[in-house]
């Protein structure tokens, strides 16, 4: 090692002076992010020998040909290698300190920072993961299924200004029951306009949701005793066990196929939503960031900052520039704040959506990841581009993504308020802006679907602590009362010999 570090060190030109002030712990951590092959001693002189310079040090061991410079080795659809914890390599160095949990964020402006392990994605973002979630055999059946299904899923059209496009991925939505296909193509609306691809839910589907709810609710549980403050849940999150009554299906059809950053539709999930997502076929990149508040400097900023082109729909990737993007939130101040201060440049709303950085978590072939409570309301997430891909060996070039959703029965459409339209209104969280941050709101979106018009409606959404909605809700006949069944209900038909059913009974 001495000899290769000094040959390094009398071939490199002189080492610039570093602007990176981060501390020699933080530095080395995201070394071993890079570069987790490789000894932690070996990192730490090539660290010293750079002047403390990451980039340098980066540079320094790329240019070697015999570092290793896969973070992570091909995989199996039944196994998975998975890399170490940062926290082992943080307890290395804080060796005399009580607190594993490093002082500052991880990440930096610009930066992104790849994160493998489950310790280290539940201590540095909103998810958690579980890796070869399922039996092998049960995750191929359902990836096969869903991949014979996905010829039946269809690309989502929105208005967006004066054109009208679609999404660059297809999707359905399951349900359990007829009378469910029914209220989800003519009560539930979603990015302003019904769904006609609805489908109801697979047999292999069905048989895997018991465990997506078991392991779901056990994650929410170690959540609260582990991350939360004082070991209990956030306000507006429910106390009661999460409940899969409905999934999106997505399928990415090779590495352009994505979605961009977003936060997911809180209508009929309420505030603080948890998440089931189950991943097969294809590896691809998950990537999320913090949304950061905006400080009194005088710049505008959007009092909804969802309600961009990217977020239009469950799974709608960002298709226009920057400028579009601005000239959105602008109309949006119109119509919601009557003190209008002067408009960001690109630039500025550019660099403020990554002021900290990214984090990306790997998806693998039959994973399970949990998007917790803090997810929606704190960060935005995407399925980024990939350059190239490793074909899978059932699903080639496509991934599948099953996204389990508990519906409450409180937020059914027959409830939720109706703008000057007549549609459906949408439920934001106001992400942002520092005085109203946090607060939920009715708004109208269907100026989003195609050849229509939205109007100016604007309403304060109030809930419990519980996250239930403050409001006189209309009294209906328990015979007529609307609720979806759990997925998990009938999981056991396709153990007891029943068949998956013909397509005329899926698509009802």
């Amino acid at each position: 090692m001495d000899q290769y570090l000094s040959r390094k060190r009398t071939r490199s030109p002189p080492v610039p002076a570093c602007a990176d002030d981060d501390s020699t712990d933080m530095k080395l951590t995201r070394l071993v992010s890079l570069f987790p092959d490789m000894a932690l001693d070996a990192l730490m002189e090539i660290l010293l020998s750079s002047g403390g310079c990451v980039e340098t040090a980066t540079t320094t061991i790329q240019a070697q040909p015999d570092v290793t410079k896969k973070r992570i080795a091909p995989l199996s659809a039944a196994a998975t290698a998975i890399q170490t914890s940062l926290d082992a390599h943080m307890r290395q160095i804080h060796t005399d300190h009580s607190d594993k949990t490093p002082k500052r964020p991880l990440t930096r402006r610009g930066k992104t920072l790849h994160l493998y392990s489950p310790e280290d994605i539940a201590a540095h973002t909103p998810c958690s993961i579980i890796h070869n979630f399922l039996p092998a055999e049960q995750a191929n059946a359902l990836l096969l299924e869903l991949l014979d299904e996905s010829k039946h899923f269809s690309r989502y059209r929105f208005q967006l200004f004066d054109r009208t496009v679609q999404s660059p991925h297809s999707a359905s939505i399951y349900v359990a029951t007829p009378e469910q296909h029914r209220q989800h193509t003519s009560e539930y609306t979603y990015g302003g306009s019904y769904r006609s691809t609805v489908r109801q839910i697979t047999p292999h589907l069905r048989a895997v949701s018991g465990a997506v709810q078991r392991a779901v609710n056990a994650e929410i549980q170690r959540r609260i005793r582990t991350v939360y403050p004082e070991g209990q849940k956030l306000k507006y999150q429910s106390p009661r066990e999460w409940v899969p009554n409905a999934a999106f299906v997505n399928c990415y059809d090779g590495p352009t196929e994505a979605v961009g950053f977003h936060s997911d539709e809180l209508t009929y999930l309420g505030p603080r939503a948890v998440i089931g997502s189950l991943s097969l076929g294809v590896e691809r990149e998950f990537r999320v960031r913090r949304i950061v508040p905006t400080d009194d400097d005088g710049e505008v900023e959007e009092e909804n900052p969802q309600v961009l082109p990217e977020d239009i729909s469950e799974g709608v990737v960002a298709v226009t520039p920057m400028a579009d993007k601005a000239s959105a939130s602008d109309s949006l101040n119109k119509q919601h704040r009557p003190n209008k201060r002067h408009k960001p440049s690109t630039s500025s709303l550019s660099a403020r959506a990554d002021a900290q950085g990214q984090i990306s978590i790997h998806l693998l072939h039959n994973s399970l990841l949990v998007m917790h409570a803090e997810m929606q309301e704190e960060w935005k997430h995407a399925i980024v581009p990939a350059q190239t891909i490793s074909p899978h060996p059932l699903a080639g070039r496509r991934r599948i993504n099953v996204t389990y959703r508990w519906y409450r029965d409180s937020l059914h459409p027959r409830h939720t308020p109706r703008c000057l339209c007549g549609a459906h209104t949408i439920l934001r969280c106001v992400q942002r802006k520092r005085e109203t941050r946090g607060r939920y709101m009715w708004m109208c979106y269907a100026g989003y679907a195609p050849g229509k018009k939205g109007c100016s409606f604007f309403q304060w959404a109030d809930f419990d602590d519980d996250g239930e909605p403050l409001w006189e809700r209309t009294t209906v006949d328990d015979d007529d009362a609307p609720w979806l069944e759990n997925f998990a209900d009938g999981e056991g038909q396709l153990a007891h010999g029943a068949q998956p059913g013909n397509e005329e009974e899926r698509s009802i």
